[in-house]
């Protein structure tokens, strides 16, 4: 598949909006939400990173020759409504939702770019990679769970909470733009055993997400 083909236009657009309102949800809940100053600004760097992420991939839209904001512009009604359904009331829950919920929205941008040029799929994985943003969520949640382990319920609901709307907003995005939905399984469309596999990598991923945490998947 080509760096330019609708599919792989299409992945770039909805991963760069997604890494744009990334950068402003964070950027709203370091704000709002962090306990402390040093808190505000850990989580104002991961909001930056997510810009810097941001920028890269409008800026190989634009090199492919086509407008960011055109390609951008068909992912931003599920996006924001994904992130309108999933508003952190308290500072745990934004770390939950900056860790478990962006997470498996990426493990699904990273499956469509399996099915990618080279050069698109080194793309995703380089504005993908969360260590910063990983290590954040799992030093501060640990830190809150030995300091109050009655966290550990609502948490681990809120973290499933964030897996089903995503779950619900990748499912609307596939309908909606059928050449990014080809992407998330190949040229085996129809192979329900490479739907299943796929499906099966991601539970894999949420799992040891969950269990960096502390905390368990559940049903």
């Amino acid at each position: 598949m080509s760096d330019s083909s609708p599919g792989t236009v299409d992945l770039l657009g909805v991963l760069a909006y997604a890494e744009l309102t990334a950068f402003l949800r964070l950027a709203e809940d370091a704000a709002l939400l962090a306990p402390t100053l040093n808190d505000r600004a850990a989580l104002g760097d991961v909001a930056a990173t997510e810009y810097g992420h941001f920028r890269v991939l409008r800026d190989r839209l634009a090199s492919l020759g086509v407008d960011p904001e055109e390609a951008m512009a068909p992912f931003v009604e599920a996006i924001d409504a994904w992130h309108a359904q999933t508003r952190p009331k308290d500072w745990h829950e934004a770390l939950i939702k900056a860790y478990v919920g962006v997470g498996i929205a990426g493990d699904f941008y990273r499956e469509a770019a399996r099915h990618t040029a080279p050069s698109i799929s080194a793309l995703v994985d380089e504005v993908l990679t969360d260590e910063s943003r990983g290590e954040f969520a799992v030093e501060r949640v640990r830190a809150a769970l030995d300091a109050d382990p009655r966290l550990c319920g609502r948490l681990a609901l809120w973290a499933r909470r964030m897996v089903g709307e995503a779950l619900s907003q990748g499912q609307r995005l596939a309908a909606a733009r059928p050449q990014l939905a080809a992407l998330l399984v190949g040229e085996n469309g129809e192979d329900l055993a490479e739907v299943g596999r796929m499906f099966a990598r991601l539970t894999e991923e949420h799992g040891k997400r969950m269990a960096a945490l502390g905390l368990t998947p559940g049903p």
